[in-house]
């Protein structure tokens, strides 16, 4: 049994294999009995807000997708599917639990177990895609390549499934009473935190089970694997971009440090002819700064222009943000004055009568 912790919602998931859970009891209604009690112990402890079932759990590996047909479709074959969403077996109580919003309809309840008309709680992009809208889907059927017939009873909003970065696509819900699992997860809400909750948990767990195997990870943990890509390249940005600053300045360093040394004759003559400091200083820096300036335009253009690769590269990112840019303008600002401060000093220090006496 696997158990995930989120320290900021506190959500803890298990992951259970059948047979080391319910050991010797039948399958069906004494499972359904079982996890009753599980999850009704859970629910007294202090703080648990909420506690739910599935199969398997999103941006999880192991996901799968199902096909569907519409309700009046006879021919099962692929090319006639309606759509080929993502399919989650899940208990009630799950949505309230996994923090998912429901939009139409109901949750499932114990009374959807097998024997009973088969039920989903489907996205809003299923029901969008089967049905043209979401009140449409309420009441209304699709069909498995079987021929099995489902009845929607609800519609929840649209989540990420595979990836953080992926288009909206159609999921499904089904009851777990109906559509048992060989693995289990257990979702749990509190709003204690996440390391005052995992002993309590598991005492209370062991309680009903002292044999019951069980691990406690953070959430963050068991959604390494779908947030590893977002990371790595939030990292990899990171370094290039350092390495970009670091290019940035060596080359304002160079080319105003150049540009002060061939012209000191001309300021030591503009120095002599009492010219004023900050004379002085736009005549050595001024195409400096000109070259800092026209650079950062073209830089946050090209930034803007590529926000749809970065917001693909790393979730939710976008250079259109306005402290991203205001960030962007400071940085080259303070980067500039950076490496242009030691030209700028030798510049300012220049004595008319030492370059006379070499000329």
């Amino acid at each position: 049994m696997k158990t995930a912790i989120d320290h900021y919602q506190n959500k803890l998931s298990f992951e259970m294999d059948p047979s080391d859970l319910f050991g010797a009891l039948e399958a069906g209604e004494q499972a359904a009995a079982m996890q009753k009690r599980m999850l009704a112990a859970v629910e007294t402890i202090p703080g648990v807000t909420a506690a739910a079932y599935a199969g398997r759990i999103p941006l999880n590996a192991g996901w799968s997708e199902n096909t569907v047909f519409t309700d009046s479709t006879t021919d099962y074959r692929s090319s006639n599917a309606a759509a080929h969403p993502m399919d989650y077996s899940v208990s009630p109580g799950y949505f309230h639990a996994a923090g998912t919003t429901l939009l139409q309809g109901r949750d499932f309840t114990w009374d959807d177990k097998q024997g009973a008309p088969r039920a989903a709680v489907v996205n809003r992009e299923f029901a969008r895609a089967l049905f043209g809208s979401e009140a449409n889907a309420i009441d209304s059927s699709f069909k498995f390549g079987d021929g099995t017939r489902v009845r929607v009873v609800g519609v929840v909003e649209d989540g990420k499934y595979k990836t953080l970065s992926e288009e909206p696509q159609p999921a499904m819900f089904l009851s777990m009473l109906q559509s048992p699992s060989t693995w289990t997860w257990m979702i749990v809400r509190a709003n204690h935190n996440a390391e005052d909750l995992a002993p309590v948990l598991e005492q209370t767990l062991r309680s009903l089970d002292e044999g019951l195997p069980l691990t406690i990870n953070t959430w963050d943990k068991e959604l390494g694997t779908a947030l590893l890509p977002a990371r790595a390249a939030s990292i990899a940005l990171g370094v290039l971009g350092g390495l970009g600053a670091m290019l940035s300045i060596t080359g304002i360093f160079g080319m105003a440090a150049y540009s002060v040394s061939k012209r000191l004759r001309e300021l030591g003559v503009r120095v002599a002819l009492g010219a004023q400091r900050k004379e002085v200083l736009m005549a050595a820096l001024g195409r400096a700064f000109k070259l800092l300036a026209f650079g950062s335009a073209v830089g946050l253009v090209v930034g803007i222009l590529a926000s749809r690769v970065l917001a693909f590269i790393v979730y939710q990112a976008t250079p259109r943000d306005p402290l991203v840019l205001a960030g962007v303008v400071v940085s080259m600002a303070l980067l500039g004055l950076l490496a242009t401060w030691i030209p700028a000093r030798r510049a300012m220090s220049v004595d008319p009568m030492i370059l006379l006496r070499e000329e």
